[in-house]
């Protein structure tokens, strides 16, 4: 039996094509994934992320037990409402998940993980309060739903959508989140995506997800399923986990070595395995050149320094043309050529920077 969000009903509803995603049934697109994607780059879209689980970590050395947990540094959050992207690793070093974390007070710290990923994570992370700080307490929100409104527009649409919501979030940074009082209860605003673009994600109680939902149709947002959300992620060159990462490999071989902190003194779990194993690998981009194929995960690439694989690849609408993310060896550069086993063809491909494109504007040619 498939779970389902709080909006299933209304995607039901819309007439959405819905799929088993990690165990979820949920919207890949609502009618043209393109025009979705197109209306995120251009406009606003929206999308369902109660499939994401919201974790409360709260107790008075919450801080401490995150500084060992994860593999940035929540020093870093200063000021209540930030947000700080992170790994959570294994001992080997290698990545169990991707997650945000937000700092709300001193003793409590608020984790936004996977859909897929769920379970694991809170077990890991049950397992290491155990050991280290057995008082905290670890809280699974499944009261809880999300919704990702994102585009050039998304915010003044929201701020439409959800009256007192403007004061509240207007002078909000990227990778900060404000609390507000509504008539459907506490709605938390951040200021954060996973599209390349501006606009907020937005937690609020599960029995007013419709509400909300509602609401921000009649300000004229469209919805917008997974397949649209993949394809603005791949073009923001934002990691997928299970597909550009996992426990196979670590962040500095995933294009996450920003988000792992070694410089300071501290010890977190998988340190000592990331100093001691310096990368092999490195994660970069690729550009179709040839016509006749699309880039797609598991494909090899030949290179002049040894061979590769593409971990995401897809059609990019906005540059009309094929991009993909893959595990090169370390010698290659941006600008380099190599080439991509699509199907019984051999096709070429450049060796470029991610993001492909970013606030709807094109960072590849």
């Amino acid at each position: 039996m498939l779970k389902q969000t709080p909006l299933h009903a209304i995607h039901r509803a819309a007439g959405a094509r819905m799929v088993d995603f990690g165990g979820w049934d949920m919207p890949v697109h609502y009618g043209s994934q393109i025009d979705e994607h197109h209306a995120v780059r251009t406009d606003a879209g929206m999308f369902d992320v109660s499939h994401m689980r919201v974790v409360d970590l709260e107790g008075a050395l919450a801080r401490d037990f995150l500084r060992y947990a994860l593999a940035n540094n929540v020093d870093k959050l200063k000021t209540p409402g930030k947000a700080l992207y992170s790994c959570l690793l294994t001992p080997e070093g290698t990545v169990i998940d991707d997650l945000i974390v937000y700092f709300l007070r001193e003793d409590l710290f608020r984790i936004v993980v996977n859909a897929g990923t769920t379970d694991k994570d809170i077990a890991w992370f049950r397992r290491l309060l155990a050991e280290h700080a057995p008082k905290l307490r670890l809280a699974p929100r499944e009261d809880l739903a999300m919704v990702a409104v994102q585009g050039p527009n998304a915010r003044a649409k929201v701020w439409a959508a959800l009256p007192g919501s403007e004061p509240v979030s207007a002078n909000l940074k990227p990778f900060t989140a404000a609390t507000m009082d509504s008539p459907w209860g506490e709605v938390f605003i951040a200021r954060t995506g996973y599209t390349g673009e501006d606009g907020f994600e937005i937690v609020l109680a599960a029995a007013h997800a419709d509400d909300l939902w509602r609401a921000l149709v009649a300000a004229g947002v469209g919805p917008a399923g997974l397949g649209a959300r993949d394809t603005l992620r791949l073009e923001a060159g934002m990691n997928l986990y299970g597909q550009d990462m996992d426990e196979r490999v670590t962040p500095l071989e995933s294009g996450l070595a920003w988000t792992v902190d070694l410089a300071s003194p501290r010890d977190f779990v998988g340190k000592s395995a990331l100093v001691a194993n310096p990368p092999q690998r490195q994660l970069a981009g690729l550009l179709l050149i040839d016509k006749g194929g699309v880039l797609r995960a598991h494909q090899a690439v030949r290179t002049a320094h040894g061979d590769g694989e593409i971990t995401s690849g897809t059609f990019s609408p906005t540059l009309n043309r094929s991009i993909a993310l893959a595990r090169l060896p370390l010698a290659l550069s941006p600008g380099d050529a190599v080439s991509v086993a699509v199907r019984d063809k051999a096709l070429a491909a450049r060796v470029v920077k991610p993001p492909f494109v970013r606030n709807g504007k094109a960072l590849v040619s």
